[in-house]
């Protein structure tokens, strides 16, 4: 029954960048070294995320779509994705820097991968001191540039940096080129797509030697090179509100900061509704039936729940994910 908020077990993801904060911070238990990702909530093939709680224990993501359909996502967007659930959302910790990449749009995943495109944001849960991001060009640039620079090994000098602290959220349009800097521990949502194009590794090798593959060639003709001011997010910190981050066709992300006890309303909103715990701790409840969130874990209201509370004795920072 879609009666409860679900839960889903992490999938944990080791990364040759990867640290110590999923499990010092977020509290993610795993024997796993450079633990780099947390996947939340994934219907990615050979990924799918398996609920961990309630009546539905033991389900995996692909089997409530299929029992569900709907009701479980909502109805326009059970027809237009059928049993793929739209997104992938995300908990990284970048011990070192990730590689420089991009990800292709709609047409150039579908016609390569069959597979969806990478829109994507983050939200910075905690950062070192000087930590930063890669995130486009410094300039607009040409093909041809660009191809020197990588092939000189410089193409770091085109490349746009941007310091981070806690709070700070980014979008990341396809095309875009971007790297999570070193010491940098955020949450994402992201289109559900495991396609990316790496650039550049740092000159980066692993413990036999071998360099990460590079995707130079494909990555040419999905490269956005030109300079665009539209990755840093601005948004208001009201409590008890859905304060709105991102939006787009594939998300739609607000910040939610609760203290007490709020009663959300969601009539009016086809979509199932995640809540990513960023800070704190809260109680949610629908249908009398309640599941209790902290720093580091996310749940999914189904769609057909449209009334939800939420409550916290001490502030507390949630993000509210759906598709509008």
């Amino acid at each position: 029954m879609l009666n409860y908020p679900l839960k889903f077990r992490p999938i944990l993801k080791e990364k040759i960048w990867g640290g110590n904060k999923l499990k010092s911070l977020l509290n993610k238990n795993s024997p796993i070294e450079n633990l780099g990702e947390s996947w939340e909530i994934s219907g990615v093939k050979d990924d799918v995320s398996v609920v961990a709680n309630g009546s539905l224990k033991s389900n995996s993501l692909t089997d409530l779509l299929e029992s569900y359909k709907g009701d479980l996502v909502g109805e326009k967007i059970y027809e237009e994705f059928g049993g793929e659930f739209p997104l992938l959302i995300k908990f990284i910790d970048a011990k070192t820097a990730l590689s420089v990449q991009l990800h292709p749009n709609d047409e150039l995943a579908r016609q390569r991968h069959n597979s969806f495109g990478k829109t994507e944001m983050w939200y910075i849960m905690q950062a070192d001191k000087d930590a930063n991001i890669n995130i486009g060009f410094k300039e607009n640039i040409t093909k041809e540039e660009y191809i020197k620079h990588l092939e000189s090994g410089a193409i770091t000098e085109l490349l746009n940096f941007e310091d981070v602290k806690k709070g700070d959220s980014f979008f990341i349009n396809t095309g875009k080129v971007h790297a999570i800097g070193a010491g940098v521990l955020l949450a994402e949502i992201q289109q559900t797509s495991d396609v990316t194009y790496r650039i550049y590794d740092w000159d980066r090798v692993d413990d036999q030697g071998n360099a990460r593959e590079l995707h130079t060639a494909l990555a040419i003709d999905a490269i956005d090179f030109e300079k665009k001011e539209d990755f840093k997010l601005d948004y208001d910190k009201k409590e008890n509100t859905s304060c709105q981050v991102a939006s787009c066709r594939y998300f739609t992300t607000n910040y939610l900061p609760i203290k007490g006890e709020i009663t959300k309303d969601y009539n009016k909103l086809d979509s199932f509704v995640i809540y990513m715990c960023v800070n704190g701790n809260a109680e949610i409840s629908i249908d009398g039936n309640s599941e209790k969130i902290s720093k580091g874990e996310s749940i999914l209201i189904p769609a057909r729940n449209k009334e939800v509370k939420i409550t916290s004795a001490a502030e507390t920072e949630l993000l509210e994910v759906y598709i509008s």
